[in-house]
C-alpha cells in the first residue's frame, strides 16, 4: 500500500485539476473579493505543493543523499 498511495495521490490531483465546474460561475464570491474558480485554484495550489512535499519524502531514493 506504501507504494501504491502516490499513485493514487498523483491520479486524484489530476482529477481535481480537471475543474469544469466552476467556470461560469462568478457568484457567490468567497470572502466578498474572488470568484469561486480562482479560489478553487488557489487551494489547489496549496494542495499541490503538499502532495509535492509528500512524494519527495515518501519515494525520494536514500542514495541521492549520501553526498
Amino acid at each position: 500500500m506504501r507504494r501504491f498511495l502516490p499513485f493514487l495521490l498523483v491520479g486524484l490531483a489530476f482529477f481535481l485539476h480537471q475543474d469544469a465546474w466552476y467556470w461560469n460561475a462568478a457568484t457567490p464570491l468567497v470572502f466578498g473579493v474572488l470568484p469561486p474558480g480562482l479560489w478553487y485554484h488557489a487551494l489547489y495550489a496549496l494542495a499541490s505543493s503538499a502532495l509535492m512535499w509528500y512524494l519527495t519524502r515518501a519515494i525520494w531514493p536514500e542514495h541521492l543523499d549520501s553526498n
